[in-house]
């Protein structure tokens, strides 16, 4: 058990929000599910027999997602930062990402369909904007000019004189 696990608060999609999750990235799995008894049930609300936590796994990163009601919702606060090998990569996750209802953000920046931000990133991102205090300003340039990130825009910036 790793020491620092994200909670995510739904209203009450935790169980379809976590097959979802689990179902786009290639290393994930669905770990445990608990549900609300009479007690629990009883003291939240919530129905008999519904999902209460979802424990999953996606790449070794292990997340519970919890239907705690509608009292909180997700913020740009907290996003989750997707570092991808190839263009190929960002392209594929970035539609399934956004699929159903999410919705495009500006740099790399997306919500899901629940609400939840990610950030669709090329892998060598940090290496491009750490490089010369000059290069770096071109790439943050291209940058801000997109939606998804496109690696070959972004490493030409970086070469620019």
């Amino acid at each position: 058990m790793q020491k620092i696990t994200p909670m995510l608060w739904f209203d009450n999609q935790a169980e379809e929000a976590a097959r979802f999750y689990t179902s786009i990235f290639e290393n994930s799995k669905i770990k445990t599910i608990s549900r609300y008894g009479d007690a629990g049930a009883e003291a939240s609300g919530r129905p008999k027999g519904s999902a209460m936590t979802v424990s999953f796994e996606i790449e070794g990163q292990e997340f519970v997602a919890l239907n705690g009601g509608p009292q909180f919702k997700f913020s740009e606060a907290i996003s989750f930062v997707v570092n991808c090998k190839t263009q190929k990569e960002i392209d594929e996750l970035w539609a399934k990402l956004t699929a159903g209802g999410g919705e495009p953000g500006p740099c790399g920046w997306l919500k899901d369909k629940y609400g939840l931000s990610w950030q669709v990133v090329p892998a060598t991102l940090n290496e491009l904007l750490g490089r010369d205090p000059r290069k770096s300003e071109k790439v943050m340039a291209a940058l801000m000019k997109m939606t998804k990130l496109d690696i070959e825009t972004l490493e030409k910036a970086a070469k620019e004189e």
